[in-house]
């Protein structure tokens, strides 16, 4: 039997997953692109994931977690020995058990194919959506493809046309599809008619505008391992479901189901459903693509164990946002839990309860995409911190306030200095209400860089302290306060020199910059 261009292309075997090899794999010429069967059993021989943007890593990401958490059984707690036992097994093992991975694979191998017009179940789409769009009035690959302008959309990170497309390979637009699940916006979408009643509306994906953090190891195994989160006592791999374990699609007419455990919570929870259009003589590119609603009333509940989660003054709780201007070192201690009785009453991401410690190597990767709710797309966010969660790494429970306290520091005097040369400069021009956004960019971007360099100077001393046994009685020695704050300030007054160095050639900016200078120490007394 001849097979169809839709059956092609099926993910667990064609290259897509863009990685990049330990170096002692490099003399073997391993491909840049690998299916997802090679993934699992190399992990031992990746380095890490190389998508070509952030938010793309954050959603294969946790696809590759479920699927580890299947193939090692750690998916459950089990009844016969305890889920960390169990996971060490797998450490030592040094690899993910291949005999495994095929077995799992096998089972749903028809699951993974990225097309199907046979009447099949491609992976992680709707086949449903081909009779219950408008085939006329399609989303389009520029749709697919967050970076892209769409319809009368504005144009973010480049131009594009509608009307003439770059229809993107096959590989890229299963990358793309992974991001809308996560990332897609709220509002308007292509109309989807269910039972008669016709409906253009969706609800914001799980990840979009978070930020989300993520422990990473030496190799792409160590990163998998540290990911898991380990499942409740009541969770079963039978209700715990991925989609493209599902028996049935789910009804788009009904409230969507809460997930049981970490696997649906990790795979389950968009708001969007896509359908691609295959393209080329073999399949090979992506020709179009159907755009809608998942679940035409309802929300998923967000709950992801790699997002720091604040609470408004409402009392509502909300992942904390990416946001392109804030370094991650001001994040340090709301994700180890180093808190003060002033902090702001974040919750760490869950995942560092199991990763903390499992390696001495282990750093905090940041992955996101800075959005807004519905249509804008500001800036991708991607950061790491040097091995902060190894054991000799850990802190001792007394010096995790010295970590809020420093981090503090370092954000107070760029607060004063944002001030500072708002003032300096809305009195320059005599203008109260003059926008100070020229003054204040110079400023941040000559202080923010510096103040992380300190940080981690000082975050350094502080772990050597306590590997060298310092005993607790001690800890209030081991940050300088007044050392550290002279340092976080000559950096905030060495910006504020050089940002009103010209304006103070002239007389009157002489005098507002001397009086605004007194934001830097905390501003004028009050009686």
């Amino acid at each position: 039997m001849t097979p169809t261009v839709a059956s092609m292309f099926n993910l667990l075997t064609e290259p897509w997953i863009p990685v990049r090899w330990v170096p002692s794999a490099r003399c073997d010429e391993p491909p840049g692109r690998v299916g997802l069967r090679s993934v699992l059993v190399n992990a031992h021989r990746i380095q890490q994931l190389a998508p070509p943007h952030p938010h793309v890593h954050a959603a294969l990401l946790r696809n590759l977690y479920a699927l580890t958490a299947r193939v090692t059984e750690l998916d459950e707690q089990g009844p016969a020995r305890d889920w960390l036992e169990r996971r060490d097994e797998v450490i030592d093992a040094g690899q993910l058990p291949a005999a495994a991975v095929d077995a799992y694979l096998a089972r749903f191998h028809d699951r993974f194919f990225l097309y199907d017009e046979d009447g099949g179940r491609p992976w992680m789409q709707d086949p449903r959506l081909a009779r219950q769009c408008d085939p006329h009035n399609t989303a389009g690959v520029n749709k697919l493809i967050m970076t892209r302008p769409s319809g009368n959309n504005h144009a973010w990170f480049r131009h594009g046309s509608d009307s003439t497309p770059d229809l993107p390979s096959s590989a890229d637009a299963a990358l793309h599809l992974l991001t809308w699940h996560y990332y897609g916006p709220s509002g308007r979408c292509s109309s989807r008619e269910v039972n008669g009643v016709k409906s253009a509306s969706t609800t914001a994906g799980p990840l979009r505008t978070a930020l989300s953090y993520h422990p990473e190891g030496a190799t792409l195994f160590e990163t998998l391992l540290a990911g898991l989160v380990q499942p409740s006592s009541v969770v079963r791999r039978e209700a715990d479901l991925c989609p493209w374990e599902w028996e049935q699609l789910p009804d788009p007419e009904k409230v969507p189901d809460a997930p049981t455990g970490p696997c649906a919570r990790l795979t389950a929870c968009s708001q969007h459903a896509v359908l691609l259009v295959p393209g080329g003589e073999k399949g090979e590119v992506a020709a179009d693509a159907y755009i809608t609603w998942a679940y035409r009333e309802g929300r998923i509940p967000r709950d992801d164990p790699y997002l720091i989660w604040q609470i408004s003054q409402q009392g509502n709780r909300y992942p904390r946002p990416a946001d392109s201007q804030r370094a991650l070192w001001r994040d340090v201690d709301a994700l180890l839990a180093h808190r003060v009785s002033d902090s702001d009453g974040s919750q760490p991401p869950l995942v560092f309860e199991t990763a903390d410690g499992l390696w001495p190597h282990l750093r905090v990767r940041a992955l996101g995409f800075e959005q807004e709710g519905q249509a804008k797309n500001v800036q991708f966010v991607e950061a790491a911190t040097p091995p902060i969660l190894g054991k000799e790494e850990q802190l001792r429970p007394s010096s995790r306030q010295e970590v809020a306290r420093l981090r503090q520091l370092g954000e107070r005097y760029g607060r004063r200095l944002d001030r500072a040369v708002r003032r300096a400069y809305r009195t320059y021009v005599d203008d109260k209400k003059s926008d100070a956004g020229a003054w204040s960019a110079d400023a941040a971007a000559r202080y923010w860089p510096a103040a992380e360099r300190e940080f981690w100077d000082r975050f350094r001393q502080l772990q050597r302290r306590n590997s060298a046994g310092q005993d607790d009685s001690a800890a209030d020695a081991s940050l300088d306060a007044d050392a550290t704050r002279s340092a976080f300030l000559r950096l905030a007054e060495r910006a504020y020199d050089t940002v009103t160095e010209r304006a103070g050639m002239t007389l009157r900016g002489a005098q507002a910059v001397s009086d605004a200078r007194i934001e830097l120490y905390g501003g004028p007394r009050r009686r």
